[in-house]
C-alpha cells in the first residue's frame, strides 16, 4: 500500500478555542489508536485521562503511555477520539479508529484519504426491506 502522511488539527474538546496544526502525520491503519507528541497536546490543554495503557509497537516491544480525548480535524471531517501521548522517539500517527470516525479510507493508488460514503447502520428488526 505504501506509506504518507497528513496534515491534521488537533482541538482541546472541553475548551474549544485550544488548537494546534500538526504538519504531518503517518496514516497507519496497523495503529489502533493516534498517536500525538505528548508536548503538542500538553500545550493545548489535553489532560491524560487513562494512565499507564500498554502498547505493542511494530517491532514487539510493549511500551507504556498515557492516554487522552481530542477533536482531531482533517479539512472538512471531524471526530473526536482518544489519543496516545507519543512520547519522544514515536512516530505521530493516525490511527484506524480515528480514520474511521472521521469517516475517511485511503485511496492507496494515489496515497490520499477520501470520503468513506454512507455509513452503515443496522435494520430495525420488523422493518421491511425496500
Amino acid at each position: 500500500m505504501g506509506t504518507f502522511s497528513v496534515g491534521c488539527l488537533i482541538e482541546n474538546h472541553v475548551h474549544r478555542g485550544k488548537r494546534t496544526r500538526v504538519a504531518k502525520m503517518l496514516v497507519d491503519t496497523g495503529s489502533e489508536i493516534t498517536w500525538i507528541s505528548e508536548r503538542t497536546l500538553e500545550r493545548i490543554g489535553v489532560r491524560a485521562e487513562k494512565k499507564d495503557m500498554h502498547f505493542v509497537m511494530a517491532n514487539g516491544q510493549t511500551v507504556t503511555r498515557n492516554v487522552g480525548f481530542a477533536i482531531i480535524r482533517i479539512g472538512k471531517y471531524f471526530t473526536i477520539d482518544e489519543v496516545v501521548f507519543a512520547q519522544k522517539g514515536d512516530l505521530q500517527l493516525l490511527g484506524a479508529r480515528t480514520l474511521e470516525g472521521l469517516n475517511l479510507t485511503i485511496d492507496s493508488r494515489r496515497k490520499k484519504l477520501v470520503a468513506a460514503g454512507p455509513m452503515p447502520a443496522a435494520q430495525v428488526r420488523g422493518e421491511r426491506e425496500t
